[in-house]
């Protein structure tokens, strides 16, 4: 188990490596963050996921629809984890593993845009989009 959890911080990291540009120095506190992170986010994902549904009164409500919280990769300015919780049918977030944010400036600098985009996998490399899935939630993990 432990052996898992080591092989899955270090793949987590490294995967992040390719999310973070070349010009930004990278320190192994940083890496170190964004694996620990990762696993704080597998490891509260289901507490998280209930939290949100009480929150937004799911529980009360329609229940044609299934939700999960999954790790989140951002590109753009610099590479960042964090969490989201997705929305949709039973089958479309049972298949969505990550979302990627990406981030842009539009007209210059006047706006900053945020794309959240469901994608079958953790791998920022090799991935395909989940369509019919939606985010509810955001979840920031103070560091």
């Amino acid at each position: 188990m432990k052996k898992r959890l080591v092989v899955s911080v270090l793949l987590i990291c490294l995967m992040s490596l390719a999310a973070i540009p070349a010009t930004q120095a990278i320190s192994l506190g940083d890496i170190l963050k964004v694996g620990g992170i990762s696993v704080l986010i597998d490891k509260f994902a289901t507490p998280l996921n209930n939290f949100i549904n009480t929150l937004t009164f799911k529980h009360g409500g329609n229940h044609d629809y299934a939700t999960k919280v999954v790790p989140i990769l951002t590109f753009g300015s610099g590479g960042y984890v964090g969490a989201a919780q997705v929305i949709g049918p039973q089958e479309l977030v049972d298949k969505t593993e990550a979302v990627i944010q990406v981030e842009g400036n539009f007209n210059g600098s006047q706006f900053r845009v945020k794309a959240l985009i469901p994608i079958d996998s953790k791998n920022p490399v090799n991935f395909s989009r989940v369509q019919g899935v939606g985010i509810s939630a955001i979840i920031d993990v103070k560091i």
